[in-house]
């Protein structure tokens, strides 16, 4: 079994603690979808463990200060998962939890895609896959050449790391020894539509397995993996990511798009679409708020 440091093991308190907060950021998640009718689903729950991790967890930040100078910098690279980020940031206490409400409506701080003009508290507006990892590496050498003590976390999609400038950072990031940057994978192995197999209603995992990890050392980074839904695990990784090795780190989390809600787990039509009353409830029922 996996430990956390100071924290024990799947039984301990901090850890059923965090894995309240992942429930109800889950929670929020399926209610800000069910009240726009509109919004990403399957990766934000898969992601879910991760961020209430970081925000409850992990991550130096003071949400009273959100411009605080040395605050660790979180990218969400995958912006399209926004709602995780806006959930978790609601319960950890940089806005009120009823403001998501507000999601993708005309004037409000919470747009599809995380913008960093609009909501104090996130780093770095992304929308555009697989620039986030870039922008992550440019902070976390300023940091370095600054001399503060400040780690960057770039959380990418599996899908997300086909793009051509995640690797073009990637090398430049280990060629440097950027120790104070740590990548994040949520690994879901699902996109959009799936990947195509031999029949229509065949899909594929994005890569074979070992595939992802084996670039990434490749590419000259440290690697760890972990069950991203084991609690006690995911913070034992995180927290072992933070240990300075002269060479960047990298987390693969492996997940299951759409966790928490059985009818939406691994299956891609849940990326993204509205979600029906009856849906919801059940929804509601499954993460433990029947009649909410």
């Amino acid at each position: 079994m996996t430990t956390a440091r100071g924290v024990g093991t799947t039984d301990s308190p901090v850890i059923a603690q965090l894995s309240e907060m992942a429930r109800r950021i889950r929670v929020e998640i399926i209610r800000t979808v069910n009240h726009a009718q509109v919004g990403h689903i399957g990766g934000p729950l898969s992601a879910a463990d991760i961020l209430a991790a970081l925000y409850f967890r992990v991550l130096r930040i003071r949400p009273d200060e959100p411009d605080w100078p040395d605050r660790d910098r979180f990218i969400l690279s995958k912006g399209h998962s926004s709602l995780v980020q806006y959930a978790a940031m609601a319960l950890r206490g940089y806005l009120p939890v009823d403001e998501l409400r507000t999601f993708d409506s005309l004037g409000s701080r919470l747009q599809g895609h995380p913008d960093m003009r609009l909501l104090p508290g996130i780093d770095m507006s992304t929308g555009s896959l697989g620039m986030g990892l870039s922008a992550g590496l440019g902070m976390a050498l300023g940091a370095r050449f600054a001399q503060r003590d400040v780690r960057t976390f770039v959380l990418l999609g599996d899908g997300e790391c086909q793009e051509g400038q995640v690797w073009e950072a990637a090398f430049v990031a280990a060629r440097y020894g950027v120790d104070n940057l740590i990548a994040i994978v949520d690994h879901n192995k699902l996109q959009q539509y799936g990947w195509p197999g031999e029949t229509s209603d065949v899909r594929l995992p994005p890569e074979e397995p070992g595939e992802l990890v084996a670039k990434w050392r490749a590419f000259g980074w440290r690697v760890l993996e972990t069950d991203g839904h084991d609690m006690a695990a995911v913070v034992a990784s995180l927290e072992a990511a933070v240990d300075r090795t002269t060479r960047p780190t990298v987390v693969v989390a492996h997940t299951v798009k759409g966790r928490g809600v059985s009818f939406m787990e691994g299956d891609y039509r849940w990326h993204s679409k509205p979600i029906k009353p009856e849906e919801f409830a059940a929804a509601m029922g499954e993460l433990g708020e029947a009649g909410a």
